[in-house]
């Protein structure tokens, strides 16, 4: 199940899935970034299931497109922190319903514990209700999304 690319990845094949990344979460911006986020370039943190070379482009690509965080710095830190925690193991996940959780725990537990001492919440709502809905946006983008446009780019032979 797991032979979704046959061939090298590189440095270009990694500079590419960076810049796509980066422009997918700017161009969502809306979508990207804040207290309750659906990242959809997110889903393409399965490539690193599939194979573990394309760790390097999904993480320089979580640090360019942090770059456009209204967090600046403290997001390009933790958040591809959280990205790389996420994608880095999921080789060794025994299915993609496993790995796809992997993203789902790192960003729910950095980026909601980043997101309660950073942006100006709700006063009621708790550091865990923050870690919950950054971790439902990865959910929906990672487990929901992400199989299927695995599916899609397999089938169309794209990747």
């Amino acid at each position: 199940m797991k032979e979704l690319y046959s061939g090298e990845v590189g440095l270009f094949q990694n500079g590419l899935l960076a810049a796509i990344y980066a422009a997918l979460t700017m161009f969502l911006s809306p979508l990207s970034y804040g207290p309750i986020q659906v990242r959809i370039s997110e889903c393409l943190t399965l490539l690193a299931f599939y194979d573990k070379r394309w760790v390097p482009g999904l993480t320089v690509g979580c640090l360019l497109s942090n770059i456009g965080s209204p967090f600046g710095i403290t997001d390009m830190v933790i958040g591809t922190l959280a990205t790389f925690l996420g994608v880095f193991p999921m080789h060794w996940c025994p299915n993609v319903w496993v790995a796809s959780l992997l993203p789902v725990v790192s960003n729910g537990l950095l980026i909601g514990g980043e997101l309660y001492y950073l942006a100006a919440l709700p006063p009621d709502l708790s550091v865990g209700a923050a870690m919950a809905y950054i971790g439902l946006g990865e959910l929906i983008s990672v487990t929901v999304l992400g199989p299927v446009v695995m599916r899609v780019l397999r089938k169309r032979k794209i990747i």
